[in-house]
């Protein structure tokens, strides 16, 4: 059980729910995996989150679970990026799983925990229940744990600022993804709760600079699996005060992600990683599928290639 007091949230920037790859039989290929939290971490990214939505962490194993938490911070180890971050996907469906990951997260070299509310019973679901589960998960968790809000995957379910702001007095949870993008309840909680004890990060590059100027940490978002530099720049011109030039960045980092997300999000990243940076493949764990980035045509990415162009500029 945890018994720390004054559990920390993890460090303000950048932070990025790394896709997994697959062999053509739906096994883990590490090599490509390796590759592409080396890229990740190259491009300046503060933070990798193992297992969050776009890492299929719904498709995997315990043991693979595990297995990619450590790969994940081995490779950070290996090439001299100990200071880079691993934040590990927990959610299960029940309570008694949840604390397994947790702990299994722990052992694997993770940092943090971000937990995703069970969505399997929504009716059942009450306040008091959520409130519950969070908080028997953040007793049991050898690390400190994090609030995932992210409607689409918990059927609907949608933590207001109220459920989190009183869970986020718990001495052992210390901030959210919030993936449904609200500005407002980011805003919210950043006005209630002290930036030393929790951190707030949207779940949305789409967003990035409107939560920054209402008080986030930074961002945990898919896009910057493509463009970690760009998102990295994005950070210092707005920690510089250069606005104006910030707008611009975002204005294409949100036209890129809303690309990203027609094109499915896990597959389109998987698809665009493979096309433009040498490594990886389009498979994924069905029943998602693989998407073609040579029958959407070219009007459907004409965003992300001007994203990828700056990113290799920078």
């Amino acid at each position: 059980m945890s018994s720390s007091a004054n559990s920390a949230p993890p460090l303000p920037g950048v932070y990025v729910p790394a896709v997994v790859f697959f062999d053509e039989n739906e096994e883990l290929d590490i090599p490509s995996t390796k590759a592409h939290v080396l890229r990740l971490a190259q491009g300046g990214v503060t933070g990798i989150l193992v297992q969050g939505s776009n890492g299929e962490a719904q498709h995997l194993s315990h043991d693979e679970r595990k297995l990619t938490i450590r790969l994940a911070r081995d490779t950070l180890n290996e090439n001299g990026f100990e200071h880079v971050l691993v934040i590990a996907g927990t959610g299960g469906q029940s309570t008694k799983e949840t604390k397994k990951l947790c702990a299994d997260a722990k052992e694997a070299g993770a940092s943090h925990a971000l937990v995703l509310t069970p969505g399997v019973w929504p009716p059942q679901m009450t306040k008091e229940r959520i409130l519950k589960f969070h908080r028997d998960v953040a007793d049991a968790s050898p690390i400190p744990t994090m609030i995932y809000n992210f409607p689409t995957v918990t059927a609907g379910l949608n933590l207001d600022s109220d459920i989190i702001g009183e869970l986020g007095q718990h001495p052992n949870i210390v901030g959210t993804k919030l993936s449904c993008a609200d500005v407002g309840k980011l805003h919210r909680l950043t006005s209630t709760l002290p930036a030393a004890k929790f951190a707030t990060f949207p779940g949305s590059s789409a967003v990035f600079l409107q939560g920054l100027i209402s008080g986030s940490a930074g961002v945990i978002g898919a896009l910057p699996n493509v463009a970690p530099k760009a998102h990295a720049e994005l950070y210092r011109l707005f920690k510089a005060g250069k606005l104006q030039e910030a707008e611009k960045l975002q204005a294409l980092l949100g036209h890129a992600d809303w690309e990203l997300q027609k094109l499915g999000s896990i597959a389109g990243i998987k698809a665009v990683v493979s096309k433009h940076f040498g490594y990886g493949n389009t498979n994924v764990r069905g029943p998602l599928m693989p998407r073609d980035l040579d029958v959407v045509g070219a009007a459907a990415t004409a965003k992300l290639e001007e994203l990828i162009a700056l990113e290799k500029s920078l």
